[in-house]
This record gives C-alpha cells, structure tokens and sequence, in this order.
C-alpha cells in the first residue's frame, strides 16, 4: 500500500492553510508572547535607552541599505529591495552597543586593576562602553596604561621579530570587513605562518568541510529570493528568532503563501513557533500572529541523523511501494541517474537501518516522521535550512550530508527554490574565509598572492582554534593577536584555558570594547581601540567604505554614518598596517600606506588575488542586494571528485560515539543563545522567550527529569562531565529550571557552560567543539559555592 495515498488531500490542506491559525500543541505562553511584537518593541526602545544611544536613532534608516552600513550583527542577506526599516531587534542591539555614548576611557583603566575586573561579569565588563585609546598592561600596578600608536605598534612589531612566527596566531572574530581580513591574512602570511583561526573554527567549519564532499561548494546554494519560489522549508537546529531575526521576514511571507515549515529543534524557539512583525501596524495592534512551523519535532539533541535517516527511509519505503503497484514513485529517479554518485549504496543503509534504532537515536516516532516525509514528499522546490544545532556534534559532518541526501533524494539542488541553506553568524565570517583567513594553506590564493607581492607564502598547515587551545596549554604559543572577539569566552575548557593563558608572551587584542579577553593576558598585553562599521572612516583620501558576504555568498557595500566614538580611534586596516610596517621589511609591491589612504586599492588586490569572485568588486558591491560569488551547484555542476553529487553514508545514528553510556543520572546537555546576545555578547542577563530573569545560570530541564534526579524548581546544581580522561570539569551554582526539552537532555547557556567541554570533543573532520551533547551529571549545590546575584 502507498503510504502517501493522501498526497493530494495534504497538498490541498497546505495550500489553503491559514497562517493565523494556531497548532494544537501551542502553550499558552506561546500564544500570548509571540517573537517580534511589542516584545521587540520594547526591547528596542530598552537598548537604546541603555547606551544612551537614542540620538542615532535614525541611523537605524540607513541599516543594510544601499549606501547605508552593514548590520554589525548576524549575516542574513541583503534584499534588494529592502524593507522601509531593514533591522531587526538584535540588529537594534549590536548598532545601539557600537553608538553608546559610554566610554571606556584611561580614566576607568586607572581606576580599576586587572585582577579587580575579572571578578566582573561579562555584562558588566561591556557595559562599561567604548575603548578610546590604546592600552598597554603595566605588571607593577595591574593595570592598562595609554600608549602611543606609534610606539604600540613598535614595541608589538619588536616583539613578534624575536619570535618563530609559527609560534604566533593571528585569531579573526567574523566582523572584520573583506578589505581587512585580506590585509591581515597577507601580514600572517608575509610574517611567515598559516595559523589564522577564526570563529568559523567554532561553528560553521563543518559546513566547510561536509558540503564540498556533498555538491562541491563549502557554502550555501541557495539565494534570499529563493525564499520566495519554495513549497516547503526544512529547520534543523537553528533559531532565527534570536539569531537571525530577519529571516522571519521571508519566513513569514513563505507561511502566508501556505508554505509548509517543517522544524527539527530539541527546543520550541519562538521565532520559529509564531511571529508578529514589529513593522506592521496592523500586526502589532491585531491579535494574529503568523504561526511559523506547521509540524514541530523536538528531536533529541544529536538526534538529527537518525532523524534525517528516517525521513530518507520513509521516502525509499514509500518509493518501493508505488513502484512495485506500478505508479509513479516519490524520488527524483532521473536527476540520481545523472547527476548523483553513490545512491545504491546509501539506499542499502537506509533500508538496512532499523525503525528501532531511528526512534531511539532520533526521540521521535515513526509516526511523527512519516508525517513530516509526506509533506516533503509533495514539494517541488525544497531548502533545507540549518544551523549550529547540525554542526557542533562529533559527528556534525554527517549531520550535514544527511541533509544533502534527503535533498537529493527529490532533485532539490540546482533549481529555483530549493537547496541547503547554512544560517551563518557573524556578519562576515563567511567573507573573511573568502578572501584568505583560513589556517588550511589549499584554500588560500597563494601562487597567485606570492606572484602579487613576491613573496614567498607558507604552505604548510595552520592551526585551527582547537589546535591553538592544545598548543596553549603545552606552552607553545608566543603571542595571540586577535582582531575582534572574544577568544577567552567563545572556546572549551574555560576554566584550564585561563589558567594556561598567562604563559604567551604577547597578546594583542584590536577591539571596539572592553571583554574578558582583555583581562586574561599574556606577560606583555596590548588593547587597541578601533572604529566600529557604523562610523565614518575618514582616510587621506576621503571617506572609506568597505565590503562584506552574507550568509548567502551575495557581496555588499557599507559606508559608515556618524562620527567615531574618539577621535584617538584608528580603523582596522589602519592598525593591520601599522604592525604590518613595524614588523616586516619594505616590500616594493605592496605600499600599505597608499591602502589605508584609499581602500579601493585594497579592493583591487583582491580583485587580482581571486579575479573570479572578485572582478570589479568596487563597482560591483553596490549592486542591489549585493552580487554573487560563482555558484556551480545553481547550474547543477558538482566541483566535487566524483563530478556528481554524491550521497555519503553516516557513520554511525549515533552523534557521540566516544563518552560512556548514558545512564539514568546522566543528561545530554546542550548550550544556547538567549534573545539577550550575540555569540559572547550579553546585551542582557533576561532571556524573554524563555522566562529567564535575573541570571544566566540555569539549567532548563524536563519536569520528569527534575522530579527523578531528586531535585525541584529553582535548586542550585553542580553539572560535572562525564568522561574518563581524567580532568574535572565543573560549573557551579546553576539554577534548574523547568521546561519543555526532550526527556535526558538539558539546554544551558553559552559561555556560561563552555567550561564543561572537553577539548577534544569536537567534530572528527572540522574540529568544531561538539557543544550541542556533552554528557553531564548535577549534584546539589553546597552552601559555600552558591553564586551570589
């Protein structure tokens, strides 16, 4: 029997569902408080308040608009044709924290030594406001003094010469505009070292490393308007409602066409339950909300593979049926013929894995994924969109081709509509790798970079960010020189790292704000203050604008708007090139001068490094909606070995394969953002979508769980992880709290449960720290380690 034998009635349902209309399962909290709203509202109007940045409210008027400035914050494209206000409320708060009028002047550094500051939280320690000069620590008094640029950049430039320069890294965070990062992967470069970590290292490089296997491009296929010609949309593991609130927008506009939204999440995101657009009067004094997902499963964490592999399983049964009945099948048979690699093979694991095993990894039922195959089944034109919940598991990469083969499976790759769409974080950290910041040497232009500059650049391997974690704590690493970020706090193993970090000799950090990454410093420790994208950049040649990708690899422009936060503040290309000049010798080919008066030089060094994406990039960064790198899959040719598309087989259902059983005391725990930052940002301590007030130190549960384990609402714990390696890992004084997680799992927040990652639980072939499982056990709180709040 054809288990889709309601194809048609479905079809019929999905085209006239009403978006208003709410799902059975819906809470009523969710019903009262949907994402967006006056929630948004309010929070908008309490940044600004906060950073006493109401003055630049209109600022917000030239926000990723033509001859505006890029969003500081996540990297959602661009539309061409933007909305009359293209933010959204994390955008309000990344732009309201770079245009506060507080300041982080000598004045406080003289006020308060190092060792007073670390007992500050993170909150706090930004709140303090804008860097305005450069800092040098002074080990006699504990403090950060100002120094000159000139003398920073020499006595930095006299300490790296005495150094080998593969004992050095030069970390990137994914802010740093094209122009930048090319000047800075070349001075690492032309130093001598491959070792340029960046936080890609810490989320989306299986991405880069699972999709070029798949289809042959390490990023997404898909373009924003391809959000528009869709029939159904796939969530695995990404939240848009704190992350990428804009892609609420196109998501919203998908549900009022009757487009089915299918979610794959352990947690019920707001952003993705319901939505009402803060833009919309009508919307905001209605009582309607667009309900976002039509079926919602609340997959076990590090369940995604065995749930993708029953989707997969249900579509080949399904298959094989209608085919043994004589009617058309549910698979894309022709576009596997010609364009696919490897199907025999998948299609025998596939059929060949049991139903038990899929419920047990997965935590959901067949039933449930029967019913989301089916309306998959249905679709013509697919995406497949995914965050850090795919990639940050042990076997992340297999997360992500598992998502590829149920793509292929129905031919949902190359054609408009469809494809797989990996939701970036910061606003350039896709660019950034473009243009050359990357620790593996294949992927950088360097024949053609040593042709440019007549130099001859390193080839071996670099090292990634795990890689200079291990280095650290051996005592190998000289000098950590970070542009943007907040290394400290975005890495595993906090506690050991921190303890280890004091053995560099030189630190460097380029910032726009005080963090902890200032206060955990080498025995020689520099802070240098930049301009933040919002400000005006004024060079000898006149104002500078600069360039940057989205998420959906579209280049764009942006030009700064108000004045910087000091006039003592140099921008970022203007910093790499003073080291640059400290450190290295006269090169006749590159004048780094003559690319800090004008940074369409700089533009035109990339354009003759990678002519293929960046031909004309200083023409073409204006194009509406930004223009697009090369994108073979579109035209469905596979740069892949194979030449074709392959499906690849997973290792194993199971995402962690190599920590103990889990028992009936131990949870998988998995960390989250809450609506209050942006990666190690905390713009708030609330967390509004999930009720969360007055801490970070939580721990959301399961009731059953709760109840089970002999705790109740709002004890303090102590989660310690479960390995056998020998070190202890403890966070303490975490407040448990009761909600909706799949039984055995626990959410926590990142950084504040970072310390609990082993190092060496990453992703097999990325290295991405596995923070979505870490198996944990919690004890009760003693008295004495209870945190004060």
């Amino acid at each position: 029997m054809n288990d889709f034998a309601h194809v048609d009635k479905l079809e019929q349902l999905h085209r006239t569902l009403d978006a208003t209309e709410q799902p059975p399962e819906a809470s009523e909290d969710e019903r009262e408080h949907p994402s967006g709203g006056w929630g948004s509202a309010k929070a908008v109007g309490s940044i600004l308040f906060q950073e006493r940045a109401m003055r630049h409210v209109g600022v917000l008027l030239h926000q990723n608009k033509p001859k505006g400035f890029a969003c500081v914050s996540c990297s959602w494209a661009k539309p061409g044709k933007p909305h009359p206000l293209e933010v959204c409320e994390n955008g309000v708060k990344a732009t309201a924290w770079e245009l506060t009028t507080r300041r982080a002047t000598p004045a406080f550094f003289a006020e308060h030594t190092v060792t007073e500051l670390k007992t500050w939280g993170d909150h706090e320690l930004e709140e303090v406001g804008r860097l305005t000069e450069p800092m040098r620590w002074d080990k006699h008094t504990d403090t950060y003094q100002p120094v000159s640029w000139e003398d920073a950049f020499a006595e930095i430039g006299a300490e790296l010469k005495l150094m080998p320069p593969k004992s050095t890294v030069f970390y990137t965070s994914g802010r740093a505009s094209l122009e930048t990062s090319y000047m800075y992967q070349l001075l690492a470069r032309m130093y001598g070292h491959n070792n340029l970590p960046d936080s890609s290292n810490m989320c989306h490089e299986t991405t880069s490393t699972a999709l070029p296997e798949s289809v042959g491009v390490g990023v997404g296929t898909v373009l924003l308007e391809d959000f528009d010609k869709a029939d159904c949309i796939l969530f695995f593991g990404q939240n848009p409602g704190v992350n990428s609130p804009r892609m609420l927008h196109p998501l919203q506009e998908a549900r009022k066409r009757g487009v089915p939204i299918i979610t794959f999440n352990p947690l019920r995101e707001r952003g993705l339950v319901n939505f009402v657009n803060p833009q919309s009067p009508a919307e905001m004094l209605g009582d309607n909300p667009t309900w976002i997902s039509t079926q919602y499963h609340q997959v076990m964490p590090g369940g995604d593979v065995a749930a993708l592999m029953g989707l997969c399983k249900c579509l080949l049964e399904t298959d094989d049926a209608a085919k043994q009945d004589g009617t058309e099948g549910v698979l894309d048979d022709a576009f596997i013929a010609e364009h696919c690699h490897g199907y025999t093979e998948f299609a025998a694991t596939v059929r060949q894995t049991t139903w038990d095993s899929i419920e047990r990894e997965s935590g959901l039922t067949r039933a449930a994924l029967q019913d989301a195959a089916e309306v998959y089944a249905q679709a013509k034109a697919v995406i497949g969109v995914y965050g850090m919940g795919l990639t940050q598991h042990r076997h992340g990469t297999d997360n992500v081709q598992m998502l590829c083969n149920l793509l292929l499976l129905r031919g949902n790759m190359g054609k408009p509509g469809a494809g797989i769409c990996p939701v970036r974080g910061h606003s350039n950290v896709q660019g950034q790798r473009t243009v050359g910041i990357t620790e593996k040497p294949e992927l950088a232009p360097l024949d053609q970079l040593a042709k440019q500059f007549g130099f001859e650049p390193p080839r071996d391997k670099g090292m990634a960010t795990v890689d200079v974690c291990e280095a650290v704590l051996k005592g190998d690493i000289r000098a950590f020189v970070s542009l943007g970020g907040n290394f400290i706090r975005a890495i595993p193993e906090t506690d050991r790292m921190e303890a280890a970090w004091p053995s560099i000799r030189l630190t460097v950090q380029i910032s726009t704000r005080l963090n902890r990454a200032h206060l955990i410093h080498g025995d020689v420790a520099y802070i240098l203050p930049c301009i933040g994208r919002t400000e005006k950049d004024i060079q000898a040649s006149g104002p500078q604008c600069v360039a940057m990708e989205d998420s959906t690899g579209c280049m764009h422009g942006s030009w700064g708007q108000v004045a910087p936060a000091a006039p003592t503040l140099r921008s970022e290309p203007a910093i790499i090139a003073g080291i640059a000049k400290a450190l290295l010798p006269r090169n006749p080919k590159l004048d780094w001068d003559a690319w800090v008066a004008d940074y369409s030089k700089i533009r035109a060094a990339i354009s003759e490094s990678l002519p293929e994406i960046f031909h004309d990039l200083s023409d073409r960064m204006w194009q509406p909606g930004g223009f697009r790198r090369p994108m073979p899959v579109a035209d469905r040719v596979w740069k892949t070995k194979t030449g074709k598309a392959n499906f690849l087989v997973p290792k194993s259902l199971t995402v962690d394969p190599d920590t103990p059983a889990y028992g009936p005391d131990i949870l998988r725990l998995f960390t989250v953002r809450s609506d209050g930052q942006f990666n190690t940002t905390i713009y708030t301590i609330e967390d509004r979508f999930r009720n969360v007030v007055d801490t970070r130190r939580v721990l959301l549960m399961n009731a059953a769980d709760i109840v089970r384990l002999g705790f109740k609402d709002g004890d303090l714990v102590d989660a310690s992880t479960v390995v056998t390696d020998g070190q202890l890992r403890r966070v303490s004084g975490l407040r448990v709290m009761t909600y909706d997680v799949p039984p055995g799992s626990v959410a926590g927040y990142f950084p504040e449960c970072n310390p609990l990652i082993p190092l060496w639980h990453h992703a097999e072939t990325s290295k991405v720290p596995a923070a979505k499982s870490i198996p944990i056990r919690l004890a009760a709180t003693a008295p004495a380690h209870a945190p004060i709040h």
